[in-house]
């Protein structure tokens, strides 16, 4: 590799762990962007459903258990949809807390990565 200035910076062994390690969070940024999109939907579905019911006087409600739906009070149909929503919730927190970790992560692997070869590296996407 060269720098802006025409020398040559060696590669050590560490550094080429750190560059694999930011190329592995990088695909886990990745990752984890289309999983809090999916699980944003998740709690819009959650959310919907739960407003739909709010809405319905019935007192046996269909309520979609894997590919089948099945008919159930409309008690027991508002505790699973509230045990779903905290689910959901506490699901959707704990990818942004991960996002946010392996952020944090690239950023100081970029701090060590460009310190060291300048211009010679790119770590930005394009």
């Amino acid at each position: 590799m060269q720098q802006g200035d025409g020398s040559e910076a060696q590669v050590t062994w560490e550094d080429q762990q750190n560059i694999n390690k930011f190329g592995r969070l990088n695909n886990r940024f990745h990752e984890l962007e289309d999983e809090i999109k999916l699980a944003k939907e998740a709690n819009e579905n959650v959310e919907d459903a739960s407003n739909e019911l709010i809405l319905s006087d019935e007192d046996m409600v269909r309520f979609q258990i894997g590919e089948i739906f099945a008919h159930m009070p409309r008690e027991e149909v508002e505790s699973r949809l509230e045990k779903m929503k905290e689910d959901t919730s506490k699901e959707l927190e704990r990818l942004e807390e991960e996002k946010e970790s392996v952020l944090s992560q690239m950023a100081e692997l970029k701090k060590i990565l460009y310190g060291k070869f300048k211009d010679s590296i790119n770590l930005e996407e394009d």
